[in-house]
């Protein structure tokens, strides 16, 4: 029986997944979009000596990132002129709507999607998230992306954030244009790397009847369906004076709290919205650094993970660069719990790959094993002390960045090789992002 062709990937250390003993001068074989098998250099030459070889001395293989909760817009306002807010209200209603996400058009958001899909590449992610929120760009935002995101060859769920604080009208278009998505990408056959979700915003801009409505699309298309989720104070707030209970409570009495909700943030929750999210088994993607920025707060995600919530890593469009992400959420729990044993390493990788995976409700996305999606990167291994199997984790998430990363493949393709994102002209995309941000800016 002829074998089919190979590629052999032989780094000097192989992290198939954070919860497996990191192996030195072992590696995988690729075959088609998927691994084919795990073993030691020596056994997959000898096993296959006619396979493609590439040796990496001294890299090291893992996972590529999984992001699960992007803004790919959210580049567009990075230094955007703005006076200063005084809460997370003021953020929202003073100027994230009326500066940033109502002025979008089709033109600002193919330039920060061309920018965003390069750089997280460049950085090490293969998988992600993203949530649009651009209510005067409907119809047809999330294909421009969609076209964009297929150039690149990434792995992507798209969803349009749908919100009645425009209109009732203008909401039932966010939802019509994020199942018009959903049906279109299914209609690309099951190999597509680009799918879709349903999204609302929060409780305080969409009705309980709209609410409903979105998750009973949800059930009836089987895709997650997204919202943020007390990012700050105010949604809490909110609910307990409009609806007589907590955020998550209220979700809870409408009937909607299952495993089909991808709940965002999650910052201040009580003690009971804490006990629904694990019994209602909720899923829920972290973002510490833009909680920090927006002045929201920290997510008790240590736990959360204590009480078997699934959790993913995101970067809210924030800071991309995976690594950063991961080094926020190592250290920022530590601090607020004065416990430096809390959120090690091989935790918070697995966040940012398998974790973030599971979020997104993927199937064999997230690690390195034997009949899983060929997504993996390759980081220099070039650190300052000696790599062994008790350390690699930390010399990672602690002292590697982006631009640590050589090489990158998404379903078996190589997307970076040599530090080079193949096709991207980074000199190009950053002129025309400048163009569209300085529409943005200007309109401000």
């Amino acid at each position: 029986m002829e074998r089919t062709a190979g590629t052999l990937i032989l780094p000097g250390w192989l992290i198939t997944s954070a919860d497996t003993t990191p192996r030195q001068q072992w590696g995988v074989r690729v075959v088609g979009a998927h691994i084919d098998a795990v073993d030691s250099a020596a056994a997959l030459k000898a096993t296959y000596p006619d396979d493609e070889l590439l040796q990496m001395p001294d890299s090291i293989a893992l996972p590529g990132f999984v992001n699960a909760h992007t803004h790919l817009y959210g580049t567009l306002a990075h230094g955007i002129p703005v006076d200063p807010v005084d809460s997370f209200w003021s953020f929202l209603a003073d100027y994230w709507w009326p500066k940033v996400e109502d002025r979008l058009d089709h033109r600002m958001i193919a330039a920060s999607t061309d920018w965003v899909c390069a750089e997280m590449l460049r950085t090490g992610t293969t998988t992600f998230y993203d949530i649009l929120e651009a209510p005067n760009s409907v119809p047809e935002a999330l294909f421009v992306e969609r076209d964009i995101v297929r150039k690149w060859g990434l792995r992507g769920i798209l969803s349009f954030e749908a919100t009645e604080r425009v209109s009732g009208a203008n909401g039932q278009h966010g939802l019509e244009e994020n199942r018009f998505f959903i049906e279109a990408c299914r209609n690309d056959g099951p190999e597509s790397l680009v799918s879709g979700a349903m999204c609302f915003h929060t409780v305080f801009t969409c009705s309980d009847a709209f609410i409903k409505q979105t998750f009973e699309l949800g059930d009836a298309l089987e895709v997650l369906v997204h919202a943020h989720c007390n990012e700050g104070v105010h949604e809490g707030l909110w609910c307990a004076e409009h609806k007589g209970m907590r955020t998550l409570e209220f979700y809870e009495s409408l009937g909607v709290l299952s495993p089909r909700f991808l709940a965002s943030q999650c910052v201040q929750l009580s003690f009971k919205e804490r006990q629904l999210l694990a019994e209602r088994s909720v899923r829920v993607s972290h973002m510490p650094m833009a909680n920090c920025e927006v002045g929201g707060g920290i997510a008790p995600v240590p736990e959360y993970l204590a009480d078997g919530v699934t959790v993913g890593l995101g970067s809210d469009g924030y800071v991309n660069d995976f690594y950063e992400v991961m080094r926020s959420a190592a250290l920022i729990h530590k601090a607020r719990l004065l416990d430096p044993a809390t959120m090690p390493a091989a935790v918070v990788l697995g966040l940012a790959t398998e974790g973030g995976a599971r979020a997104l409700g993927l199937e064999r996305v997230g690690r390195l094993d034997a009949g899983w999606s060929a997504d993996m990167q390759l980081v220099s291994a070039e650190v300052a002390t000696p790599i062994t199997a008790h350390n690699i984790f930390d010399q990672l998430v602690l002292w590697r960045s982006g631009h640590h990363v050589t090489d990158v493949m998404v379903a078996g393709d190589w997307r970076m090789r040599n530090s080079n994102v193949i096709g991207a002209d980074f000199a190009k995309l950053r002129h025309t992002l400048h163009e569209q941000s300085d529409r943005l800016w200007g309109r401000t």
